[in-house]
């Protein structure tokens, strides 16, 4: 679609909010990683076992699952200002309130709600895009958007494991906490629902705007009902919801077990952990990146967003997938952590297209896409976290990890019929309208 041009020098307030949606993906991941990363002094305060702590980290999961579609309903209802800046504060408080746990159940009930806070983060910043950034910047935005949140995953490790040394596990909980809020009152100051609300936004970039997204960009405050029938009915929405499924399966063991296989399995010291820990994600930060800018690349080149969409996605699940057996099987420590760092590239590759497709598909539901979609990768994802203890007891952690190759694989094969030139509300739209 051509973009409209104006006399006006555009702003860029659009690139200043998509800036600060990465700031909050970074410290949504800080904040449910660095439990991952203070395991092993928790287990070795109150003598948690695998099991224990792998329900632990499944509540989160299960909580963040549950609650993904009530937390994108409200960005779409009330608007992702408000959403955002009372979902990040909840969250927040219970960050901070984790460090005050004292036993298996108080933890498990502070994770969950701490969880359900969460919940909201990604379909309320994918909302909070939909009205600001361009179809051409689509997948470049949400692939920086997602380096943001692996970028947070890959200094956390570090950061926590020095934090841990001065200041116990507790002290890492508190000042996360204190980072989130700052964040939340920065984002109720600046952000507005739509470009037209904002006082820094010019008639350049306004008309930009409109132009390249038409009604998917008002002038002032809309509230919507969302068609939650039309969007179940969605058989896109299913399979985008399954291939996302995958994905959040491989990532969560990442960013729970992870650290803990490279202490029992590979013999990584915790200082030692904390580095290695972070290279795969740092590889990550890099997938996000060139994923997102690939795809945008190829859709300005050829105008077709199946092919911009599909090529670099489905190149990158099976690039995931080729990796991932030699990382686990190889017998040299720091040569199974570069393979991989090469499959959490490859995986990398895939998500903020992922997340494009719910705006591309979505358009003004797209934080009510997005939560379906999150809540089928949330779900995966607890189960991978709750599983992953017991497939380690009973089968080793090879098995646990071999797993992963073939979900990869299965993620590439539904990428193929994914459409993402066919929005969800124009499905049952007449003729002409």
């Amino acid at each position: 679609m051509a973009q409209a041009q104006s006399p006006v020098r555009p702003t860029r307030v659009r690139h200043m909010v998509l800036w600060l949606t990465v700031a909050a993906y970074m410290i949504t991941y800080m904040d449910r990683v660095v439990i991952s990363i203070a395991a092993p002094s928790i287990q070795k305060e109150f003598g948690f076992s695998l099991i224990t702590m792998g329900w632990i980290f499944g509540t989160f999961q299960l909580s963040y699952a549950l609650f993904q579609i009530p937390g994108g309903w409200l960005g779409d209802r009330f608007g992702p200002r408000r959403a955002l800046t009372g979902i990040v504060a909840w969250w927040s408080l219970f960050t901070a309130a984790t460090a005050l746990t004292w036993s298996a159940g108080s933890m498990i009930v502070c994770r969950f709600l701490f969880g359900a806070g969460e919940a909201g983060a990604f379909p309320n910043a994918t909302r909070s895009l939909s009205r600001w950034m361009l179809p051409s910047e689509r997948g470049f935005a949400q692939g920086l958007t997602h380096a943001g949140a692996r970028l947070g995953s890959a200094v956390t490790p570090i950061l926590v494991v020095f934090l841990i040394a001065h200041l116990g596990w507790r002290g890492p909980f508190f000042i996360f906490a204190v980072l989130g809020l700052i964040w939340a009152g920065v984002w109720f100051w600046f952000y507005r629902d739509t470009p037209g609300e904002h006082a820094m936004v010019n008639a350049g970039e306004r008309e930009l705007i409109q132009g390249a997204l038409g009604e998917g960009a008002p002038a002032g405050k809309i509230r919507k009902a969302v068609p939650w029938g039309l969007l179940l009915r969605s058989r896109q929405l299913w399979l985008l919801s399954a291939m996302y499924a995958c994905y959040a399966y491989v990532m969560a063991i990442f960013l729970t077990w992870f650290p803990k296989y490279l202490m029992d399995a590979r013999g990584f010291s915790i200082k030692e952990m904390g580095l290695y820990a972070s290279l795969p994600l740092a590889a990550a930060v890099i997938g996000d990146v060139c994923g997102g800018g690939a795809s945008d690349h190829l859709f300005k080149a050829t105008g077709k967003i199946n092919l911009s969409r599909r090529l670099v996605a489905i190149t990158g699940f099976l690039l995931a997938a080729v990796a991932i057996p030699p990382a686990v099987l190889v017998g040299s420590p720091m040569l199974g952590v570069a393979f991989f760092c090469l499959a959490l590239f490859g995986l990398e590759l895939t998500v903020g297209i992922s997340w494009a497709v719910t705006l591309d598909i979505g358009g003004e539901y797209a934080g009510s896409v997005s939560a379906i979609m999150n809540t089928f990768g949330n779900i995966a994802g607890a189960s991978a976290a709750a599983l992953t203890g017991y497939l380690i007891t009973l089968y080793g952690w090879d098995a646990a990890f071999l797993v992963l190759a073939g979900l990869c694989f299965l993620a590439a094969l539904l990428f193929i019929r994914i459409d993402a030139s066919k929005p969800i509300h124009l499905a049952a739209a007449p003729a002409g309208a």
